[in-house]
């Protein structure tokens, strides 16, 4: 018989040692490693049994090599989830025997948004596994969030994982559901749930139940106090897709966001309204992330951002003032922090504006983070008219990327942005020179302003 391995596991990246080390090699922390008792058999028959159980009821046969030109080409079919936001970040739909990981902070709305998902899936058999809640209050969660009349549904009351892969073993479901992962245990390891142990061998014996089976696999897990997903690194890498659920508990809106995708784009994001009645689809992002009214405040200006394959626009505020300490500060909510420094480099150095003994803080509307290059332009506007203490007209969005001697460099995909800016009546658009090339300015019924460097954009805005 195999006998049991003791490793010692870092807790922040997952890094593996035969020995404890106080020192990571990998991320640098300093007392990450823990110890960790693997057994000979981890869950792996049982999850081989429900496996197995699996494909004779779906009529598959045993997995065997393939040459190359044996395998098909054509993309697998996907399963379509019934929510388009949900669809677009997962990169069409959920593929079949993939696992998925939703993460997000306590209360942010994981489980309603899962639970409402799969009960508007009325031709798949699903089996959703609970840890945390009891069958009494998922029944009243389904009925505030007014699902759909929904029989192929079935709960599980489970932290046990070999109960959990017998149970599936009678109910052979198209689609199995964790809440959460950090919850389920197995016998063969001596450790609380949710330790390191815990959440990785119960996470490999899922993931070789969902390939071998070709069951998609939904694992629901929590944040820590750092952000990230709770458990090892290694959970991250064990699963196909990581998707994030973020918003702040005090807001209605959610934002959704891919991480890790084997399957599609990580640049997607989806955008949620959280309600009485559960989640509800926000299909035009602009009307949410640009406020009512901000004419005659300084500070602010648009721009036409894209994040995937969808282009909105975004609000961008600065404020500017006299340092109150030594060190001027340097602030940026939802906007890269040493790209707002060299953006402020390239105002001083290339414009001529003096902000070295100026406090700059950044924040982009909407609890948004973006990383799109053509918001660079809209950051310089909205700190230059901070400083001057002058508002930009209303009316006037912007796209452009700012490379370091102050010139303003093309972006792509520019007519998704401008047809973005004219249908929210828009009347001016700030664009880089090069991208005018081959534009038909008299398809569109809003204002082109061409600029080269930065003094041009400016100069346009401020006059």
């Amino acid at each position: 018989m195999a006998k049991d391995k003791t490793v010692y596991v870092c807790s922040d990246c997952g890094q593996e040692s035969a020995k404890w080390i106080g020192k990571c090699p990998s991320c640098g922390h300093w007392n990450t490693f823990k110890e960790l008792k693997i057994s000979a058999d981890t869950g792996q028959m049982a999850a081989r049994s429900a496996a197995y159980t699996m494909r004779t009821a779906k009529g598959k046969d045993g997995n065997r090599p393939l040459f190359l030109h044996e395998i098909s080409a054509k993309n697998e079919p996907r399963i379509d989830m019934n929510d388009a936001e949900l669809n677009r970040v997962l990169g069409g739909g959920l593929v079949p025997g993939s696992i998925v990981l939703l993460g997000g902070e306590p209360g942010i709305g994981k489980s309603t948004l899962t639970l409402q998902t799969i009960l508007r899936l009325p031709e798949q058999k699903i089996l959703y596994v609970s840890g945390e809640e009891s069958a009494g209050q998922l029944k009243m969660r389904a009925g505030r969030i007014e699902h759909p009349d929904n029989d192929n549904c079935m709960i599980l009351c489970e932290t046990s994982l070999e109960s959990i892969f017998n149970s599936i073993k009678e109910t052979v479901p198209d689609i199995v559901v964790i809440d959460s992962i950090q919850t389920i245990s197995t016998e063969n390891v001596d450790s609380s749930p949710g330790s390191i142990a815990q959440v990785r061998e119960c996470a490999s014996a899922l993931l070789r139940f969902a390939k071998s089976s070709g069951t998609p696999v939904i694992l629901i897990g929590h944040i820590n106090k750092e952000g990230s997903l709770a458990g090892p690194k290694i959970l991250e890498h064990i699963v196909d897709t990581v998707i994030q659920f973020e918003g702040d508990q005090h807001y209605m809106y959610r934002i959704l966001r891919s991480i890790k995708n084997r399957f599609g784009s990580t640049s997607e994001l989806g955008i949620y309204e959280m309600r009485q009645d559960g989640l509800r689809q926000v299909n035009n992002p602009s009307e949410l992330l640009l406020t009512e009214d901000h004419d005659g405040l300084s500070g602010v200006a648009i721009s036409s951002a894209i994040e995937g394959v969808r282009p909105f626009l975004v609000e961008t505020q600065a404020l500017v003032s006299s340092a109150a300490y030594g060190t001027p500060q340097r602030s940026a909510t939802g906007f890269d922090q040493r790209r707002l420094n060299m953006l402020l480099a390239v105002l001083e150095k290339r414009v001529g504006f003096k902000l070295m003994q100026k406090d700059v803080f950044l924040n982009i509307a909407g609890g948004l983070r973006v990383t799109d290059p053509a918001m660079d332009l809209s950051v310089i506007a909205a700190v230059l008219s901070s400083n001057v203490d002058t508002a930009i007209e209303t009316g006037w969005c912007m796209a452009g990327e700012v490379g370091l001697s102050g010139e303003v460099r093309p972006i792509n995909r520019i007519e998704q942005r401008i047809a973005e800016a004219e249908k929210l009546g828009f009347s001016h658009m700030i664009v880089p020179k090069y991208n005018m090339q081959g534009l038909d300015k008299g398809k569109y019924g809003i204002e082109l302003v061409p600029v080269r460097k930065v003094e041009e954009a400016l100069r346009a805005l401020f006059g």
